[in-house]
């Protein structure tokens, strides 16, 4: 069973953070959507919220691509499964071009992306305070890895229509590629900064006049009809077998119902995971603590991804029903995924910067603290603990921390994981009844078998229901 990704595709980098792609990214899909094209947006590393801005302006599920997180050959199938009835592809990178896990190679990259799919660069330049100059910069980024083929530039932050031309007509001379477009300074045309309100803003459609107004602003400044012709030298990624989605055998299906809180304050989750989690049988309800839905009956797990409850504890906290009703279940065994924000509703308090805290569901012993600053950020790799129901000891799965806070546990429990990221490596989250809880945003493609071995835990903890209620 082959697959083939989309006939044209884009990989839109910066020289650096800041230059401004994620600007430039959305203006380019919202422009190529007016002009009738299905677009499939992806983004390269492990963020959560740059995809969510793709899925405003597409209305299709953008996915993340990462070569250091996920198998080379995951990566493939991803991006053709997700692109394969899309007219292009558009690959947003991830800080600069060649930035990644390592300053010795391209692992962990844009570069990386851009040669493992095959697909053509166009690369964004912060050109503020700068003619000739860009050239060099552009040249610079051309020699570092000439197998990157860098097939254009995009002028951002220019200050004027002639700022434009000179810096043009630089790059084209010296460097033998063109500038095909470019944004001047203004403010009312810039992504808001990312504030942890921001993700349930995008929800609300609160951004989509600025994607309109980048729409409008990328086809009077950009040349789209040759960005298309340097999309249309892309080749075709084909996917020969699939090793992630491959038909399972149906002694590995897992008829369960397993229930994942999706709201505003939970929304973070890699659709592979839920996916994964399908593909082999399960049954997926979706409820809203933050809207007060309970726990659905009857169901046989829960996953409680990452978001920002943070920002709606008090609301949160005032749900008792909500948190009975999780509680009750957990207490009895109910095999539980809780990631990042999940991690944080299921401990007894979020104590926010001006010291007021809010009781949270009380599972987990321990208080959630906000800092002002970043806790942890950063890949990690991660083996189970003996207990952990989803990895075992010695077994490897890969993922990322992204977090404002920190926890102090109110009681000795054993940690989910062992984490290792730039730091060290150190003991990360914690066990309790049938609950793996932890910082840690896990990507199953890293190491499917989790997807499974949670269906297994599903499938025991029904049974056990099943039988006690029949005694």
């Amino acid at each position: 069973m082959s697959m083939i990704s989309a006939s044209r595709s884009i990989v839109i980098a910066g020289t650096g953070s800041g230059a401004g792609k994620t600007t430039v990214t959305l203006g380019i899909m919202a422009a190529l959507q007016r002009k009738g094209l299905r677009v499939q947006g992806f983004k390269c590393g492990p963020d959560y919220i740059d995809p969510t801005y793709h899925r405003a302006v597409t209305g299709r599920a953008s996915r993340n691509v990462d070569g250091w997180m996920l198998p080379h050959e995951a990566v493939r199938e991803i991006y053709c499964r997700a692109s394969a009835d899309a007219d292009i592809a558009v690959i947003e990178g991830v800080m600069g071009l060649y930035d990644g896990k390592d300053p010795l190679s391209n692992a962990g990259s844009t570069a990386e992306i851009s040669l493992l799919l095959q697909s053509p660069v166009l690369l964004v330049l912060n050109c503020q305070s700068m003619a000739r100059s860009a050239a060099a910069v552009v040249k610079g980024f051309q020699l570092l890895d000439p197998h990157v083929r860098i097939a254009a530039v995009f002028a951002n932050k220019v200050g004027s229509a002639g700022h434009y031309r000179i810096v043009k007509e630089a790059i084209e001379h010296e460097c033998g590629i063109p500038v095909i477009g470019y944004l001047a300074r203004e403010e009312e045309l810039t992504v808001p900064e990312r504030h942890l309100g921001l993700v349930p803003s995008i929800e609300r459609g609160e951004l989509d006049s600025l994607f309109e107004r980048l729409a409008s602003r990328i086809e009077q400044t950009t040349d789209l009809d040759r960005l298309l012709e340097l999309a249309d030298e892309t080749e075709r990624v084909v996917c020969e077998t699939p090793v992630l989605f491959a038909p399972p055998a149906p002694s590995a299906l897992r008829e369960v119902t397993l229930a994942v809180a999706r709201d505003a304050a939970f929304h973070f989750y890699y659709p592979e995971n839920i996916e994964l989690l399908e593909h082999y049988g399960a049954r997926i309800r979706y409820f809203s603590p933050l809207a007060g839905e309970t726990l659905p009956e009857a169901v046989d797990g829960l996953y409680i991804g990452g978001g920002f409850p943070e920002e709606f504890a008090a609301t949160l906290s005032g749900q008792e029903h909500v948190k009975q009703s999780i509680r009750g279940a957990i207490e009895k065994g109910l095999p539980t995924l809780a990631e990042c924000g999940g991690f944080m509703y299921l401990t007894e308090a979020i104590e926010d910067t001006q010291g007021t805290r809010y009781p949270m569901a009380g599972i987990i012993p321990g208080i959630v603290t906000m800092q002002r600053k970043l806790a942890a950020l950063g890949y990690r790799e991660v083996s189970g603990m003996e207990g952990n129901f989803l990895l075992g000891p010695g077994e490897l799965a890969r993922g990322h921390e992204f977090h404002y806070s920190t926890f102090q546990q109110g009681a000795e429990l054993p940690a989910a994981y062992t984490s290792k990221g730039l730091r060290g490596t150190k003991p990360e989250g914690c066990l309790l009844h049938r609950i793996v809880a932890g910082y840690t945003h896990l990507h199953f493609a890293s190491r499917p078998a989790l997807a499974r071995r949670w269906l297994d835990e599903c499938a025991a903890y029904r049974d056990r229901q099943s039988s006690a209620a029949k005694g």
